[in-house]
């Protein structure tokens, strides 16, 4: 799941976490126009959820900031689940463009 940490803030309450400007993708990302940081991943995580994985909105919420994406809830096999799929993104070149250009296609704005 790297660059992605799992924590559990309290019993039962589970935080995903990206430190933004951290993965090995940042600059394709800058390259294809938008911004690193917890909102560009933000979107990511919806596009993945409303694309790959419908099964898992409204399992967990967003809480972004420009430093930190984050995702919290009490359902961790959801958010373990969210995670893999964003560390597909996080970790390859081409994946993030083609998740880029699918948001493209579709009108998708990332708010980054």
């Amino acid at each position: 799941m790297e660059p992605l940490k799992m924590l559990e803030t309290q019993p039962g309450k589970h935080s995903l976490l990206l430190n933004a400007g951290s993965t090995a993708v940042d600059e394709v990302v800058e390259e294809l126009g938008h911004e690193a940081n917890g909102y560009f991943w933000e979107g990511v995580a919806q596009l993945l959820v409303a694309t790959e994985a419908p099964d898992l909105e409204g399992r967990f919420n967003y809480d972004p900031e420009g430093g930190m994406f984050v995702a919290y809830g009490a359902d961790r096999p959801a958010l373990e689940r969210l995670g893999a799929l964003m560390s597909q993104v996080a970790n390859d070149a081409d994946r993030v463009r083609r998740l880029v250009a699918l948001a493209n296609e579709r009108g998708y704005e990332f708010d980054d």
